[in-house]
């Protein structure tokens, strides 16, 4: 890469650890989503990862004394489930069906029957949620969206939901580095400059946050993740499907117009 392109993917890192500082989600689905479109798969889970870790880490650290340990724990399960699992098979999705799995996993929790509230404390929903965020996280680069919507069922203040979702990330983004880094048949490789840029700005981007999410209000929290949840979901499904009819579109332009 370039050093324009370089700094520019820094500034972008540096927007979107803030979006994901404030409220502990949104930024690395916008960051993956523009990965994807500049390189190829492999090497934007890789570069992601690294980013998405450097962020939750430094973030959990900023917020460690509100971090529910149990969520944690129950999550873990699921995701070493899921990890064994992809490991056998190796699967590595096209970006079509990447990016409209992207837009659909922030509707998978709300199809949930009224009287089931997510509760991350629950081992067993826990393990569930773990299994199926890894599973996505493997085929999309995020689970964010699903994630966001469980931690929002639980009883957690903000800041809470902040911090214990920034560990249940953390280790799903190093499961992922293992994952697209090493265990894939076609692993990728990182240019060290781009990864210590990811790392600097997106621990920039979290600190930036902090001041930001002491004022505001739960309600205020909760109100703005849902909204900027759904936007974002509905831009993945519309260019997922623009991807997916782009091509023989294309194709019946230049045979001289659609029949």
């Amino acid at each position: 890469m370039t050093p324009i392109m370089i700094a520019a993917l820094g500034l972008l890192m540096v927007a979107t650890a803030f979006l994901s500082g404030l409220f502990g989600m949104a930024g690395g689905l916008i960051l993956i989503g523009v990965l994807l479109a500049l390189m190829p798969l492999p090497t934007a889970m890789v570069l992601h990862a690294i980013t998405q870790m450097a962020s939750n880490g430094w973030r959990a650290f900023l917020w460690r004394a509100h971090i529910r340990w149990r969520p944690v724990a129950n999550y873990m399960v699921g995701a070493a489930i899921a990890l064994g699992a992809w490991s056998l098979t190796r699967y590595v999705p096209d970006k079509p069906t990447a990016l409209l799995l992207l837009g659909a996993t922030p509707f998978m929790a709300r199809l949930l029957p009224a009287n089931i509230k997510p509760d991350p404390d629950q081992l067993w929903q826990g393990t569930v949620y773990g299994t199926i965020c890894m599973g996505l996280m493997l085929m999309t680069g995020v689970s964010g969206p699903l994630l966001d919507t469980f931690f929002l069922g639980g009883d957690f203040g903000r800041r809470e939901k902040v911090a214990t979702k920034a560990m249940c990330q953390l280790v799903s983004h190093f499961t992922k580095l293992i994952y697209f880094g090493g265990i894939i048949d076609q692993a990728a490789s990182l240019d060290p400059v781009l990864a210590g840029v990811a790392i600097l700005a997106s621990m920039l981007g979290t600190t930036l946050a902090r001041r930001l999410l002491e004022a505001m209000t739960d309600q205020q929290f909760i109100a703005w993740s849902n909204k900027l949840i759904t936007t974002i979901a509905c831009y993945y499904i519309a260019y997922g499907c623009w991807l997916l009819v782009r091509t023989p579109v294309l194709a019946a332009f230049d045979k001289g117009g659609l029949q």
